[in-house]
């Protein structure tokens, strides 16, 4: 039986008008008192997701590897641990849909399942907050910040969907580095009923103007998405946009479409490296490789038939790879070249441990940079997806 709320309890929090407007520290504060939960504090991660911030000044950040937190986010499950000051404290991942936004801290003398369950569900009241605030709370967008952001990152993230969807048949998954310094790289996801649509885009060049060519080819993309029309329309919408308004601009990029019940996959390339398909423990060479079309904008001159859709029929947990050159050409410490090879092979050990796909890609980039001293020479950019229909079992 759910326990009583405490007089002026939740829903009168949610009732009342003034509260849309508090600071995201006191609602945080008040929310908790309303659900009856003992001292809580949100950690938030930041935007490489190397840290959990505190919303609360005068609180140490936390790492995210090595750490009970950060266990806590990475595994996107609860982790309980003694604490000198507060007894036990209990770590839940804060979760928006599937976006990983950071970890809640309940602290308290003990934990029975009445209070796991209420400091579940402030965990799941925050994550909607913190998603609402932070879309126009600058404070919450600084928190995440650990340097100044260069002019064409600024105008290109305000483009940018949350890093990770999905529903109960797919996931989505995506990371961008340099994350500061981005230049002309982008993904782009999103749900329907039907279908997952995930497109990746690498402008030419790395400058404001590369940013601006991305920030239009994915406006045209969405636009024609949401009016409804096909793989070779959304593209035909690409080309117009870019031949009109920047002709001397072009990008290369790959835009798919998977039906959800099915797990058909069509996919377009437009002078992009060819997506990689992971099944199983293995990559399957050439899968998706086919003949590319000509880079999205350049004149209709170069482009000698339509525009090509591929189709393919994935199998239950297949994986699904859309990266940028930026990352297969990144040189590891030794001098190497980072490579097709070691990228997947990246990706289907961490899918033989269990990994959720956003830690796979998270894991990853911290490789390759690793390798850079954190400064990637060229953007690189990965999103992935996976499809997991009714039945499958990870």
């Amino acid at each position: 039986m759910p326990a009583p709320q405490p007089p002026g309890g939740l829903e009168d929090f949610l009732a009342d008008p003034a509260n849309a407007v508090l600071d995201l520290s006191t609602a945080v504060a008040r929310c908790a008192r309303a659900l009856d939960v003992p001292r809580a504090q949100v950690y938030l991660a930041d935007l490489q997701q190397n840290r959990l911030v505190p919303l609360d000044d005068g609180t140490p950040a936390i790492a995210v590897d090595g750490t009970v937190a950060g266990w806590a986010y990475r595994t996107l499950a609860l982790r309980v641990a003694e604490s000198a000051r507060d007894g036990i404290t209990a770590w839940l991942p804060l979760l928006d849909g599937a976006e990983r936004l950071g970890v809640l801290a309940v602290h308290g003398p003990f934990l029975d399942a009445p209070l796991l369950r209420r400091a579940r569900a402030l965990a799941a009241l925050l994550a909607m907050m913190i998603t609402s605030k932070r879309a126009y709370k600058d404070t919450v967008v600084q928190r995440t910040r650990a340097e100044p952001m260069r002019l064409p990152a600024e105008m290109l993230r305000a483009f940018l969907p949350p890093r990770t969807i999905g529903n109960s048949r797919v996931v989505s998954t995506a990371v961008l580095e340099p994350a500061y310094e981005i230049g002309g790289d982008a993904f782009d996801h999103c749900l329907t009923r039907t279908d997952l649509h995930a497109t990746i885009v690498d402008a030419m060049g790395h400058n404001l103007l590369s940013g601006l060519t991305t920030a239009v080819a994915l406006a045209a993309c969405r636009n024609g998405r949401r009016t409804g029309w096909d793989l070779p329309d959304l593209i035909g919408t690409v080309d117009s946009a870019l031949e009109q308004w920047l002709p001397d601009q072009f990008c290369t990029g790959v835009l798919t479409r998977l039906d959800l019940a099915q797990g058909i996959l069509r996919w377009s390339n437009c002078g992009h490296p060819p997506p990689l398909l992971i099944r199983g423990n293995r990559l399957v060479e050439g899968a998706l490789e086919r003949e590319p079309d000509p880079p999205m904008g350049l004149s209709a001159a170069f482009r000698t038939a339509p525009r090509q859709v591929h189709e393919t029929a994935l199998e239950p947990g297949d994986r699904v790879l859309l990266y940028t050159d930026g990352l297969t050409e990144a040189r590891l410490a030794d001098g190497s070249e980072f490579g097709l090879e070691r990228f997947a092979d990246s990706v289907i050990r961490a899918t033989s441990a269990g990994e959720v796909a956003p830690e796979t890609l998270r894991r990853l980039i911290r490789l390759v940079l690793e390798g850079q001293s954190d400064r990637l020479r060229d953007d690189a950019t990965i999103l992935l997806l996976e499809w997991r229909p009714p039945g499958y079992a990870h």
